[in-house]
């Protein structure tokens, strides 16, 4: 086995946008990728690029009829094509192949024992459904990566999404299969796009409680949004003990994000990326694939993804390293003086993850572990 983590990626992955105004814009992922490369992380991963997707790799979860209507090229309000959200780009259903075949060899990958941890940080589109574009997102990569592993032995895959929006698509594409464990925390769709994810929402007659919804007030900071992930997230994975996690990494959940209503620093956003390569090694095997997805705030989510790439490195950034002299005009936006947020630091010394147990968890955790722990036999939060 290579112990290299593998990225997928090139310039075809960076071209995914729906134009220059819309918020989906190449420049997240060009950026991350710089960002990575000056803080020397890109020297010791291997980089491959994603071949286009097979027509049958996107009818694992998508309809021949949405994939005909893409190639038209012309507005289609049924699928989603054409709308205010997803305006007519040339190549782009394309390009979105690129993405899920990014996705499903990074997968593959791990998968078969080629490397332990792979990322591709285009990936992680999963608004995406069967029959419409949702949520900027036009192929469901981690939902058709998901399929191929259910069709090549995978009998327990574990997703997990920290985007800020409620990884809808994901969820919906294995409500009733109990082979799949999916875990959103999110803001809730109360206030935020797409308006589901809630703590009852816990999977089909088939498989309740693989569904996991944790939806997070808004304004919710640091401190909060990491007893969510640390008080739900292991627990599950223990249980569950999945045989290949793949986890979506959203960077809109940051405070600066434009769409958002979050209040999460880049040091909270990388102190779970670091969690999670803990609990890849203690719950799975190593066996780790993580993907992109959400932000629309390039410099905040640049720092992010890099420490996204540094936790699959198994590495720690220093959150006070100086961005390069160039950053401000090459990021185009507000920028920070560091690779975290300055201040943060200080809120995170007060953050200690076994307190969830003996501190006053917050309302979003406690309801999702009521609604969801007794399937597993744990002990709900009071």
């Amino acid at each position: 086995m290579n112990t290299r983590p593998l990225v997928l990626h090139d310039d075809t992955l960076e071209r995914y946008s729906f134009g220059p105004e819309h918020p989906m814009g190449p420049d997240r992922v060009r950026l991350a990728m710089k960002l990575s490369e000056h803080f020397d992380l890109l020297d010791r991963v291997d980089i491959a690029p994603a071949p286009a997707a097979s027509e049958d790799l996107l009818l694992r979860i998508h309809t021949p009829e949405y994939l005909e209507a893409l190639k038209e090229g012309r507005p289609r309000p049924e699928f989603g094509i054409g709308d205010d959200d997803h305006p007519l780009a040339p190549n782009l259903h394309t390009i979105a192949r690129h993405v899920v075949s990014g996705t499903v060899e990074a997968t593959r990958a791990v998968w078969e024992g080629e490397v332990k941890r792979a990322v591709n940080l285009s990936g992680g589109l999963h608004h995406a459904g069967p029959s419409k574009q949702s949520g900027f997102c036009t192929f469901n990569d981690a939902a058709v990566a998901i399929s191929w592993l259910l069709d090549h032995g995978a009998t327990r895959i574990a997703y997990v999404d920290l985007d800020a929006h409620h990884g809808d698509g994901v969820e919906q594409a294995f409500w009733d299969d109990p082979r799949v464990l999916t875990i959103s925390v999110h803001e809730s769709g109360l206030y935020l796009f797409p308006g589901t994810g809630f703590a009852n929402d816990i999977g089909g007659p088939h498989a309740a409680g693989t569904a996991v919804n944790v939806a997070m007030p808004k304004g919710t900071s640091d401190i909060d949004w990491l007893y969510a992930v640390h008080g739900i997230v292991p627990p599950l994975l223990q249980k569950f003990r999945p045989e290949i996690v793949i986890t979506q990494h959203g960077a809109d959940a940051h405070r600066r994000d434009p769409l958002t209503d979050l209040d999460v620093s880049v040091d909270a956003l990388a102190k779970a990326y670091r969690s999670m390569s803990r609990w890849a090694d203690r719950f799975c095997g190593g066996k780790w694939v993580a993907i992109g997805g959400g932000g629309y705030q390039r410099d905040s989510v640049a720092r992010t993804w890099t420490h996204l790439v540094a936790a699959i490195l198994g590495e720690k950034l220093d959150p006070e390293a100086p961005m390069p002299g160039w950053w401000a005009d090459e990021a185009r936006c507000e920028t920070s003086d560091t690779i975290g947020d300055i201040g943060a630091r200080n809120v995170l010394k007060e953050y200690h993850p076994e307190r969830v147990l003996s501190d006053n968890p917050c309302g979003p955790i406690v309801a999702t572990s009521r609604a969801i722990f007794p399937y597993w036999g744990l002990v709900p939060y009071h």
